[in-house]
């Protein structure tokens, strides 16, 4: 067992965002308002002219090197340039600043003795401040000086300014957090928003083929279609009809993403024995032939030529191929295309933008900061971690600048998505970034956070830290805390009770569904896809970071998450329980004045049965009057005992971080396979159990035992002919006081109903 010491509850924050401490209900409308605000010092080099040549070389290759105080952020060098254009921006944290001025030098990179071309000296009184949606300053010229103060020859083109975090400029600046990194590396600090590419479904319904042409005339053919679409391989099942025209008419899915670069390969394969197959005929079809669709009409059934797969050594024939086949394609652009685990989507429209339901709001998020993180890797013989922060809502994912080397990061930054959908839920992870230095490893997990946005109050700003938990081998740690800002505003309140009332996922999903292996198996090719395209953008959103983002793995086998199912189902059951344990001591008088208060609620229920279901309504209202004062004022979080973490047996954790296949072998692959074994029986026994339950119930009815089913119709007929002459009202005012009647009028063993529902059969005794 994991011995938790570390604090892994929500906290409820004031942070001074929008200019002031703020808490809850206040309602900021600035922009930038859920963040605080951080100053810093801009510096845009933008080209310099009439630089003086080395002469000792002859040459000049030129930087600038912007200095204040400790803190020195350089350009890109020129070979052998006069006249260079650089316009590059250093972003220099105002709090961290000592010097009383600003030095721009612009250097030789053949000089090596420290001396400098010529330099720009600004003192920080003289420095403007720009506060957006002020226009950019515009960049000046100014003479460059020599080392004595004299005139140096050359010009530098900067401009310098005070500026927030709003300001365009800071998510593509240098940072001087970053000093440590350099070269390419440094475009892995930058802040990003990402857009997933555009998700269609792309179906192949293969309906026949004729007159193909095996190469061995002497057998019946069994034939096959096989489709490849980018690295996804699918196959039809073997023709019933094992001749030269088979038919199957199955459907084959892939997920297809814009712009296509694929095509669809079908082959049409002769299966001659184990792993032997023979290639009848191929077609290519590029997707720019697809339909587009996004109503329940099936797409046109159209022939295609087959080309005939030329073997390795064999001449091509001018002999017209005369096989082809009939199929329909198609993209379906009426369904979502689940990419994300379906408890935790955090978009559900289909494809087609015409099918899109109206916007009821926007959510804004703002990532202030984290604090307490753990050290993630070693640099230099220390503990370090260099953490950003990715969020993902709809289709537009966010990407924080990299704070480098700080355990209490503050990346203060704001972003907003629009909302379809009040059941949506947006998801936060913070990682570890390893790719700052050159041989730089997969970037580490830190944490994730899920908020539903069903839960979020309207017009409300929920600042909370929220823990940082990972689920190690070794068992559950708290990695840090991460601080946000979260807003939820609703523009149409009409719009947003009506989502109510519309069905989750679009009309496609009802009136053509996909099973749940199709879904399961879409989903794998979508989280592929992302993973790929997203991992090409620049600076490239990793596999690691999308594919934890979107919980690929979360359908694996886990002993602890199935335990934590099961208390949850148990947790609910709780209730009927309780129900009934209270019931009970109805029945057996332990409070002979709740007992009495029972009997006459019953009786005038019985008498007035019009009052019954005003009364339900009545009393459920009053249950959830009563629970308001109780409602969650916070947002959910990760729950490590909801989900067991805390008492996960380290066998478990070892065997849920296990790989698929397994890396495992010999007797600990034999003990968890035995386990396995143990609980599939459990569960077939269960199973057993209902499935006995409900065929006695059906025996009732089926003669399978006479005498029983004899004496249940005799029961029918009595109970026919009483009920018929006696009101039911009548009944029930008998009915309720025998059941609960007092404990000395009742023997406690099983009621004759149930001992006569044990006696029937099952088919129990018929299964081997």
């Amino acid at each position: 067992m994991t011995e938790l010491k570390e604090d892994f509850s929500l906290k409820e924050t004031s942070p001074k965002i929008g200019g002031g401490r703020v808490s809850g209900r206040e309602r900021l409308t600035s922009s930038f308002d859920l963040v605080e605000q951080m100053e810093f010092l801009y510096v845009r080099i933008v080209r310099a002219r009439d630089l003086q040549v080395n002469q000792v070389t002859g040459t000049c290759d030129p930087y600038v090197e912007v200095k204040i105080g400790n803190y020195k952020g350089t350009t890109i060098p020129f070979e052998k340039k006069l006249n260079p254009e650089w316009n590059q921006v250093f972003a220099f944290t105002k709090e961290r600043l000592q010097a009383i001025s600003v030095e721009l030098l612009v250097k030789d990179k053949m000089i090596v003795n420290g001396d400098f071309i010529g330099k720009i000296k600004i003192d920080m009184p003289d420095i403007p401040k720009r506060v957006p949606p002020d226009s950019p300053l515009a960049p000046e010229w100014k003479r460059l000086e020599a080392k004595d103060g004299s005139r140096a020859r050359g010009e530098l083109m900067f401009a310098i300014w005070f500026g927030t975090q709003a300001d365009e400029a800071c998510s593509s600046a240098w940072h001087s957090d970053t000093a440590v990194v350099s070269g390419e590396n440094i475009m892995n600090c930058r802040s990003k928003v990402y857009v997933s590419p555009k998700l269609w479904y792309l179906r192949v319904n293969v309906i026949e083929a004729q007159d193909l042409v095996p190469k061995q005339r002497n057998r019946n053919p069994e034939v096959f279609i096989k489709a490849i679409f980018g690295n996804v391989v699918l196959k039809t099942t073997v023709s019933a009809k094992k001749t030269v025209n088979p038919t199957w008419n199955e459907d084959l899915m892939f997920v297809a993403a814009e712009p296509f670069d694929d095509p669809l390969i079908l082959t049409v394969e002769d299966k001659l024995g184990d792993n032997k197959e023979e290639c009848l005929g191929r077609l290519v079809l590029p997707l720019s032939k697809a339909g587009k669709r996004f109503l329940p009409l099936p797409a046109a059934a159209i022939w295609y030529n087959l080309e005939r797969n030329i073997a390795n050594g064999e001449e091509k024939k001018d002999v017209r191929f005369a096989s082809r086949i009939c199929l329909r394609f198609s993209l379906d652009g009426g369904y979502h295309v689940f990419d994300e685990a379906t408890n935790y989507s955090s978009d559900l429209r289909s494809t087609m933008k015409q099918l899109w339901p109206p916007v009821i709001g926007v959510l804004e998020l703002g990532i202030l900061s984290a604090k307490e993180l753990l050290p993630m890797k070693s640099r230099d013989g220390r503990g370090t971690t260099d953490a950003y922060c990715v969020a993902k809502y709809a289709n537009k994912w966010v990407r924080t600048r990299t704070v480098v080397d700080s355990f209490d990061p503050k990346w203060n930054e704001q972003y907003t998505w629009e909302v379809y959908d009040p059941y949506t839920v947006i998801t936060l992870v913070v990682f570890d970034n390893c790719h700052l230095h050159p041989g730089g490893a997969k970037d580490s997990r830190i944490g994730k956070v899920r908020i539903r946005l069903s839960t979020l109050e309207t017009d409300r700003i929920y600042t909370h830290s929220y823990p940082l938990v990972a689920l190690l081998p070794n068992g559950v740690k708290k990695m840090g805390e991460v601080q946000l800002a979260v807003r939820f505003t609703c523009s149409s309140f009409v719009n947003l009770l009506q989502t109510y009332s519309q069905p989750l996922l679009p009309k496609m999903h009802y009136i053509n569904p996909l099973s749940v292996f199709q879904i399961d198996s879409l989903r794998h090719q979508a989280t592929h896809l992302l993973s790929s395209r997203l991992s090409r953008a620049e600076p490239p959103l990793r596999r690691e970071v999308v594919e934890y983002l979107l919980d690929v793995g979360s359908q694996m086998w886990s002993m602890r998450r199935g335990k934590a199912n099961l208390a949850r189902l148990m947790r609910f059951l709780n209730g009927f329980g309780v129900a009934w344990i209270w019931f009970d001591q109805v029945r057996r008088w332990k409070n002979p004045m709740t007992t009495t208060f029972v009997h006459v609620f019953y009786v005038i229920m019985v008498l007035f049965p019009q009052m019954i279901l005003a009364t339900f309504f009545f009393i459920l209202f009053g249950v959830v009057i009563m629970k308001f004062k109780r409602r969650p004022r916070h947002p959910p979080h990760m729950d490590i005992k909801l989900s067991f973490a805390d008492k996960a047996h380290p066998d478990e954790l070892d065997e849920e971080f296990d790989t698929f296949p397994s890396s495992k072998q010999g007797h600990i692959l034999t003990t968890r396979y035995d386990r396995l074994r143990s609980i599939a029986a459990r569960m077939v026994t269960l199973n057993g159990d209902l499935d006995s339950q409900l065929e006695r119930l059906q025996s009732l009815i089926d003669w399978r035992d006479p005498r029983a089913t004899a004496m249940f119709s005799i029961f029918c007929l009595m109970a026919a002919v009483v009920f018929y002459i006696v009101p039911l009202w009548i009944l029930l005012l008998f009915a309720g006081p025998f059941v609960m009647r007092h404990p000395r009028f009742r023997i406690d063993i099983p009621a004759l109903p149930q001992n006569f529902l044990r006696r029937l059969p099952s088919k129990a005794e018929s299964l081997l």
